[in-house]
């Protein structure tokens, strides 16, 4: 890191929110309100477009406030500057590229413009604004937490929502697992408190890199998802490093006294609501922010629209690109995979891939149970079918699959802990949905999905008996060989064929120029077998 020259080139607008907002904006991805809207009445508006919302005049103080800037693919791909497709092949090219960090004397950090510090705090001017019905306060959904491990000196990000409690304390959720739980839980076992800064308003990139658990350093891991240099500034009373070019910084601590206040309920990722349980305090030594500064929320938890969430998009991307590498990684050839974010947790997963010998959909299942926790269903489909498509999926679902044969359940597997349906226990049953043809009958008619013939030229045969005289042809193509836009005197040329004693069809319906009984087609080979037909 440097505080020198280096950092003269460093770029504290490139990754702002409020740049991304401009250009999601641009792309007509933002729904922008320019009335004056009351912090009451911010989540249902949230909740009813599937656009990030813009808001010029959100409560008293008539702040700007955006929502959802992560709640889409698209909006993701947009952040990586891809495209959709290209998306999981540049998660993993910054992934592995490491960046590193630069960091910024405080006069130089566009977050440290204003300052606020003691006395001068009051977390009550920032928009924390209600998001659930059962909440148990208004809440700010949209921190970054960076920490450092007392232990170690590693570096930790993650993600944390807020809870207002009064000007300098905020109520907060440490009670699933993760490195800030392990960290805090030895520090109040030392009997010592647990600095932590908050960073709101940071680029969808930044929740990327603080979702993304690594082993090392994490705040290099935001700097890699950024795909460049990120400059970073310290905070005003600790010592943690958090980006420069954030719009708010809360700086603080948690207490030593553990978990000692009830907090929550709050709307969760399953689309129901965490229950209320103990929890440590965060107190707040100091608020930075830039002079115009963009205020951040999050949709989040919000039952039937799951899919617009900013966490369950960031975590079907994760998840597909994982399952891809997997997949790949297990000799399987995967074509697509596909995170149903509007399932509860974002636990459903469907996977195509080209099968060659049988078993491989299994295989497939019992891979991605293994190495992905959070899958509770999996459905894997042939190639052929589009998987973020419902209608191809409903479609194979009925016509591929058979409970008591394409069935995959694994019992006594870890489960999310906030799934209502385990009932309190963290082990439960997963499925696998084994939703493909068997192999090499594909190409058999009864096996083959229906759909409109193309017809296309120009004419190769004059006539339809010249057309068979060249091979076994179904109908259509016989149409389309012959330049026939009607299709009406092929069936005609063929029955005179049939009167004549020359016309055979086979098992998949081909009609051939074969030798019959004059006024008969004959048959080529087998027919399928009907098991209805009493023979």
């Amino acid at each position: 890191m440097s505080a020198d020259g280096s950092a003269k080139k460093i770029d504290t607008e490139k990754f702002r929110i409020r740049r991304f907002v401009d250009r999601l904006t641009e792309m007509g991805e933002v729904e922008v309100h320019d009335e004056p809207v009351p912090l009451t009445g911010l989540a249902p508006i949230i909740e009813g477009t599937d656009k990030a919302v813009l808001f010029k005049k959100a409560g008293p103080d008539q702040v700007e406030l955006v929502a959802k800037t992560a709640g889409s693919r698209k909006r993701l791909a947009a952040a990586f500057d891809t495209t959709e497709d290209k998306l999981y092949d540049e998660y993993f090219r910054r992934l592995a590229t490491p960046q590193s960090v630069v960091e910024l004397p405080s006069r130089d950090a566009p977050v440290h413009q204003l300052t606020f510090t003691g006395d001068q705090v009051d977390l009550t001017k920032l928009p924390f604004h209600p998001h659930h019905a059962f909440d148990g306060s208004c809440y700010m959904s949209s921190a970054i937490d960076y920490t450092i491990d007392p232990a170690t000196g590693r570096r930790n990000v993650g993600c944390r929502r807020l809870s207002l409690r009064n000007k300098h304390e905020t109520g907060t959720n440490i009670t699933a697992p993760s490195d800030l739980k392990r960290i805090y839980q030895a520090c109040v076992a030392r009997g010592e408190k647990l600095p932590v800064t908050f960073t709101v308003g940071g680029h969808p990139l930044d929740f990327v890199g603080a979702t993304a658990r690594h082993p090392n350093d994490e705040l290099a891991v935001v700097a890699a998802f950024r795909g460049e240099t990120m400059p970073v500034v310290k905070s005003l009373t600790n010592d943690i490093l958090v980006p420069a070019d954030a719009e708010i910084t809360l700086e603080g601590y948690f207490d030593e006294r553990g978990y000692v206040e009830p907090e929550g309920p709050f709307g969760e990722y399953m689309g129901y609501y965490g229950a209320i349980h103990m929890d440590p305090v965060f107190h707040c030594t100091a608020v930075t922010m830039r002079r115009d500064a963009l205020h951040h929320t999050l949709l989040h938890g919000s039952a039937f629209v799951l899919d617009q969430t900013d966490s369950a998009n960031i975590t079907a991307m994760r998840t597909e690109a994982e399952a891809m590498r997997i997949l790949a990684a297990s000799g399987r050839q995967p074509v697509d995979a596909y995170m149903r974010a509007v399932a509860g947790g974002s636990n459903t997963l469907r996977v195509s891939i080209k099968q060659r010998t049988p078993g491989e959909a299994r295989a497939a299942v019992h891979s991605l149970f293994g190495a992905i926790m959070r899958l509770k269903h999996i459905y894997v489909f042939d190639a052929d079918i589009d998987i973020r498509n419902d209608r191809h999926v409903d479609w194979a679902m009925g016509t591929r699959f058979q409970a008591d044969e394409d069935m995959v359940v694994l019992q006594g597997m870890m489960g999310m802990t906030m799934d209502p349906s385990l009932n309190g226990r963290r082990t439960g049953a997963k499925a696998g949905f084994d939703c493909t043809r068997p192999i090499g009958r594909d190409s058999e008619i009864p096996l083959t999905r229906s759909e409109a013939k193309v017809f296309k030229g120009p004419a190769r045969f004059q006539t339809v008996e010249q057309t068979l005289s060249a091979g076994p042809r179904f109908w259509a193509d016989i149409v389309e060989l012959v330049g026939s836009d009607d299709g009406r005197e092929v069936a005609c040329a063929l029955d005179k064929l049939r009167d004549e004693g020359k016309l055979g069809r086979d098992r998949d319906g081909r009609y051939h120029l074969s030798a019959s009984k004059p006024g008969v087609t004959g048959i080529v080979g087998d027919l399928y077998h009907d098991p209805n037909d009493g023979t």
